[in-house]
């Protein structure tokens, strides 16, 4: 079995996979300290677990200490220049985010078509994948929680917004909801626009996805969990 673990900025995404099919899949915030335990309790011993942690050293050390006797078993993967069939064409490949990575090579495990890869969480990114396998690269936005949340701390009268969409809103709270949404359905519009090759797709995963869906207008599919998915490809070796 592979453990695979996804440290994002707001939660810690899970599965568990015995080489036919993920055992079980979930997700917790940072300081929920009983997550982890709870799978070394209710699971046997896994062969490996793997961890793609962007959320900084306090949060591997949680994770860690969560995984209690399973911790040796851990391995923090890195971004590197190739892996599971996706070169990465990043200036300097290192820095790349590690979710992104994952999420590419995961992206690449499900079509051979040019996609772009959108991971819609506290952050947006949008990566563009060509049908040879080449990232291309990428963007980073705001999510649209974040959006809404810098109008209410950085500006005067705006309070956080509980709005709803419009295509013409007519009253400020809309006005906001719908500001956001538009902005991250219009910069993956444009992303996949640019994306080359004829046939392409849309793979979006995070907590986000259902927005995004409802007001794109591009070729879309729900690929939930592709860092998860990306951990399992490295695991394998492939």
């Amino acid at each position: 079995m592979i453990l695979c673990l996804d440290s994002g900025n707001t939660r810690i995404k899970w599965g568990l996979h015995d080489g036919k099919a993920w055992l079980e899949q979930g997700a917790a915030v940072h300081d929920d300290d009983l997550a982890l335990a709870g799978l070394t309790q209710r699971w046997p011993r896994p062969a490996q677990i793997l961890l793609a942690n962007v959320a900084g050293p306090a949060a591997a050390a949680r994770i860690r200490n969560g995984l209690g006797a399973w911790a040796p078993l851990l391995r923090e993967v890195r971004s590197e220049a190739q892996r599971g069939g996706v070169t990465n064409g990043y200036q300097f490949p290192e820095r790349l985010g590690v979710d992104r990575w994952c999420a590419l090579i995961g992206a690449r495990s499900q079509t051979t078509d040019a996609c772009l890869v959108v991971m819609a969480g506290t952050a947006t990114t949008i990566d563009s994948l060509d049908a040879a396998g080449n990232f291309l690269g990428g963007l980073i936005l705001p999510g649209s929680e974040l959006m809404r949340r810098a109008l209410a701390r950085d500006t005067a009268g705006l309070q956080l917004a509980d709005g709803a969409w419009a295509a013409t809103p007519r009253c400020t709270e809309d006005a906001i909801v719908s500001g956001a949404i538009e902005a991250q359905a219009g910069a993956i519009e444009r992303a996949f626009a640019r994306l080359p090759g004829a046939a392409k797709l849309c793979l979006i995963s995070g907590g986000n996805v259902d927005v995004l869906l409802a007001h794109l207008v591009i070729p879309c599919v729900r690929a939930q969990n592709l860092p998860l998915e990306g951990l399992l490809r490295i695991g394998r070796g492939q």
